[in-house]
């Protein structure tokens, strides 16, 4: 990033094949709707691009880049609940029809459970508050530790700790009939 700051072009490019992966993956598991996660990612490097005379190296590169992930899927998220129509148009395109099954592969129980099972924890998580669902994607998806997520989150180790507890409590009591006890 201070190469690009310091006017190196290649530098940028470098930067995004470097991330471009990570980004995808961290907004698919924020927003779980695939049409939007390559619109995100871009957003997500164009505001690294125009930040770059103000960028400040106070932190590693990133949890500069995570804060940048999570603010623009908060605002996503934010919009989506002020309103939540539905484009009949959506139901015809191709990112809608890869979401169904294969009638021509037959799935073995196993893989069924196993695909309802990771959907009802995705659920579950979607449903927790945005600062509970960052700090457990953060954690146990992209393997941050409470400091790292705490600068990503703007807040202190202890408060991420609680997030995280109280996530797990809120992820348990939706997902108890799923949970194997003994």
């Amino acid at each position: 990033m201070l190469q690009f700051q310091a006017g190196d072009r290649q530098a940028f490019e470098q930067l995004v094949q470097q991330n471009v992966s990570t980004v995808h993956a961290l907004v698919y598991r924020f927003l779980r709707e695939p049409s939007q996660v390559e619109d995100i990612t871009q957003e997500v490097f164009l505001r690294i691009f125009r930040s770059a005379p103000k960028y400040q190296p106070t932190a590693k590169f990133s949890t500069w880049l995570y804060r940048i992930v999570a603010n623009l899927c908060f605002n996503v998220m934010r919009s989506r609940k002020k309103k939540r129509a539905v484009s009949l148009d959506s139901f015809g395109d191709e990112d809608n029809r890869q979401l169904l099954p294969d009638p021509k592969i037959p799935a073995p129980s196993q893989r069924l459970a196993k695909e309802e099972l990771r959907d009802k924890v995705a659920a579950a998580i979607a449903e927790l508050p945005k600062n509970q669902q960052a700090a457990i994607i953060l954690n146990k998806y992209e393997g941050k530790n409470y400091e790292e997520i705490a600068d990503v989150l703007d807040t202190t180790t202890m408060a991420v700790k609680s997030l995280l507890s109280r996530a797990r409590q809120n992820l348990q009591s939706r997902l108890r009939q799923y949970i194997k006890h003994g």
